[in-house]
């Protein structure tokens, strides 16, 4: 509880600090990042290459610092505080993003993508994805890169086998209703939370289970109260680095160009980390924490919500001409085996 109420307390201080486009400080322009994972995240060690990077190149003007653990607040938070110029960049994952933007409700939609190496090629396609990033201009932000979040798999206090393991569930998903009409498809009952209210709701029977990627279990500790782990890959969804587009726009061409290029090397970074990270964090969930992890019949639970692309599509035109060219890459590596 102390260490609740002191994260309480410099978020708040944070909060009333955090005034105008940017403060000074010893004659450099402070950039603050803010992001909801931990110092040994994948995410943080590829933002650290983005502060060296800039630093190394810009270090006389800027001073790049970086926010984990939700310190300046959730997400849905610091976007807003991004939108303002408060802070300079936020890591937001996709469903945060479709309050601005219509067209990243396209990532909660269930199997669009047929194998990681599909979602990395249009991922990596940056010419393609630059379109969907100023998406947002109209908001005040833009992103300018994404990360690696693996497979959103489920877990929860009892196996999830197939999915009429699912019916009568209560399941933590994101704020998206995509990610609700999924849940609810499967016969469970889908229940929006934080990410941070996860671990204390499974704990205390509030939810039977959650769906997310495997450092869940270990840098969130969700392997304490969950011990199963089922592969059924029903969402790839990208983390985004999000930033001010006045900010953006502030800079001179060649600055422009070397934060480019850091959030670029930031995605390399990450990526890497995140293969490597995935590894250790079965290893741990399996013998630290008694989490068993479970292989699944994909195309039974990939049948179940299929038909929610359909609906999607019908009621929200705005995401057809990305799912068209989706479907494309998904088409192209089949004729590829």
């Amino acid at each position: 509880m102390i260490k609740k109420a002191a994260a309480v307390l410099m978020a708040a201080a944070m909060a009333v600090s955090l005034t105008g486009c940017g403060s000074i400080t010893s004659g450099k322009r402070i950039i603050r990042i803010s992001h909801a994972q931990s110092e040994t995240h994948p995410e943080h060690l590829g933002l650290l290459a983005f502060k060296e990077y800039v630093e190394e190149r810009l270090g006389d003007k800027y001073e790049v610092q970086i926010f984990p653990n939700e310190i300046l607040g959730s997400a849905q938070k610091a976007i807003e505080l991004t939108q303002t110029g408060a802070i300079d960049f936020v890591v937001a994952g996709t469903a945060n993003l479709e309050t601005f933007a219509d067209v990243y409700e396209i990532f909660s939609m269930p199997y669009l993508f047929d194998s990681e190496d599909v979602y990395k090629t249009v991922m990596e396609d940056s010419d393609y994805m630059e379109q969907v990033y100023e998406s947002t201009d109209e908001a005040g932000f833009r992103v300018v890169t994404w990360y690696n979040a693996g497979t959103r798999n489920f877990y929860a206090k009892t196996p999830i086998r197939t999915p009429e393991d699912l019916k009568g569930k209560k399941i933590r998903v994101q704020q998206s209703p995509a990610s609700v009409s999924m849940v609810n498809s499967f016969g469970a009952a889908a229940a929006p939370m934080g990410f941070g209210e996860v671990y204390t709701a499974i704990q205390q029977g509030v939810i039977d289970g959650a769906e997310n990627n495997e450092l869940a279990l270990t840098n969130n500790k969700h392997g304490e109260v969950a011990k199963y782990y089922s592969y059924n890959k029903h969402q790839m969804v990208p983390d985004m680095l999000v930033a001010n587009l006045k900010f953006l726009e502030g800079l001179s061409p060649e600055e422009y160009q070397i934060f480019k290029d850091a959030a670029a090397l930031s995605t390399e970074v990450e990526m890497k980390e995140w293969d490597k990270s995935i590894e250790e964090a079965k290893k741990i969930a399996t013998e630290d924490m008694g989490v068993e992890f479970i292989d699944v019949d994909v195309d039974a639970f990939k049948e179940k919500v299929l038909p929610l692309h359909e609906k999607m599509l019908n009621d929200n035109p705005k995401i057809r001409d990305f799912y068209a060219h989706i479907q494309n890459v998904n088409e192209q590596a089949k004729g590829e085996e």
